[in-house]
């Protein structure tokens, strides 16, 4: 099977407040990452289930859902791509649960700890100052650097601002929106399989 990358326009997959951009090829948005922006990745496959088992404990990785082996073999699958593209990532963040650490390690070799991308799937009462951070970061970024922020699917949807429903391992490519508090401008998704 031939790796893919894909644009879609706004099909209820963003909900109507986001469109896709019209282009809809993988050469585009392979332009696009090489122009630079940021990835919001939901992390790879996870052992069955919807949430946190009970009682789970965020420093305890045994506790939680974690990536099972077609999510470890994904997320794998991932960084070989990045490789052959010769895709140059400058920082790759992750939220604090194991399973999306454990993602960036597996894609990209490394990862730095971000509360910002943390799941907000059980408690949404930071979920506006976690929004704004990642706001922050993104209108910060440097012209042509590409971050990879590897998070979970609620999150980002909320980070987006949209009905963003993103499979296990795919992602969302954003840039800052002019003017400066504009919302983020989704450019695409990345859909690695």
């Amino acid at each position: 099977m031939a790796d893919r990358i894909t644009r879609r326009r706004s099909l209820g997959l963003l909900g109507a407040s986001l469109a896709w951009p019209a282009v809809a090829d993988d050469a585009a948005l392979l332009r696009e990452l090489r122009a630079g922006g940021a990835l919001l990745m939901r992390h790879t496959q996870t052992m069955p289930g919807v949430g946190d088992p009970p009682g789970w404990r965020l420093g305890e990785c045994a506790t939680q859902r974690n990536l099972d082996e077609r999510g470890i073999a994904h997320a794998q699958r991932i960084g070989r791509w990045f490789e052959q593209q010769r895709l140059a990532v400058h920082t790759v963040r992750h939220s604090p649960w194991c399973r999306a650490r454990d993602t960036a390690q597996l894609a990209f070799g490394r990862g730095e700890q971000w509360g910002a991308l943390a799941n907000i799937f059980e408690d949404r009462s930071g979920a506006d100052r976690q929004a704004a951070a990642v706001h922050a970061f993104v209108r910060a970024m440097r012209p042509g650097g590409l971050a990879v922020l590897v998070s979970h699917g609620v999150t980002i949807s909320h980070i987006v601002g949209g009905g963003v429903g993103l499979a296990t391992g795919e992602s969302v490519l954003v840039r800052a929106g002019a003017p400066a508090a504009a919302p983020l401008r989704v450019l695409g998704r990345l859909v690695v399989p």
